[in-house]
């Protein structure tokens, strides 16, 4: 949640508000969170506090985040430099053809390294707890997070599978 507070506020100072210095200290916050979530996860857990599924949810939250939080700002920024400073709308994506196979298992990809970090952190906790047994409620994540990885992969493979075809260009162009 804060990451998104923190994302509006740093978009809305740089330029709404015409503060490109305080949106730019803003959103340079953004990524702070995640180093905050994971420190404050570890330390809950070498305190001592039983491991609960919201310690496993922080270390999914934080694999997933960090691949697409980057990409979730500059989004953003795009979005809000069209709407107050007046840029130009980017160029649409070609959702066809070899580019579209190659972007759809880019995004799958993107995906897979977002679940081997959020894994990764998973089983760092469930070893910092001292094993499996303590460890059970972060595994619950393993689940859907598998699930989706799984799911996702429909995407490219139908994509490779029918890629389809440029738009049909009208007659009077060459």
């Amino acid at each position: 949640m804060l990451f998104w507070v923190l994302l509006a506020a740093g978009l809305a100072a740089r330029y709404a508000a015409g503060r490109p210095r305080l949106g730019g200290a803003l959103l340079f916050c953004v990524p702070l969170i995640d180093v905050v979530l994971l420190v404050t996860t570890v330390l809950s857990i070498r305190d001592g506090v039983e491991p609960t599924v919201w310690h496993g949810l922080s270390a999914a939250y934080l694999g997933i985040t960090v691949v697409y939080g980057h990409r979730t700002i500059r989004w953003a920024d795009a979005k809000f430099a069209r709407r107050y400073a007046g840029n130009a709308p980017p160029p649409p994506p070609k959702l066809y053809g070899r580019a579209a196979v190659l972007d759809a298992w880019a995004g799958w990809f993107r995906f897979l390294l977002a679940y081997a970090i959020s894994v990764g952190l998973i089983f760092g906790l469930v070893a910092l707890v001292g094993g499996p047994d303590r460890g059970a409620p972060l595994l619950v994540w393993l689940n859907p997070l598998t699930k989706v990885l799984v799911y996702s992969l429909i995407w490219p493979v139908v994509t490779t599978v029918r890629p389809g075809r440029a738009p049909d260009r009208p007659a009077d162009t060459p």
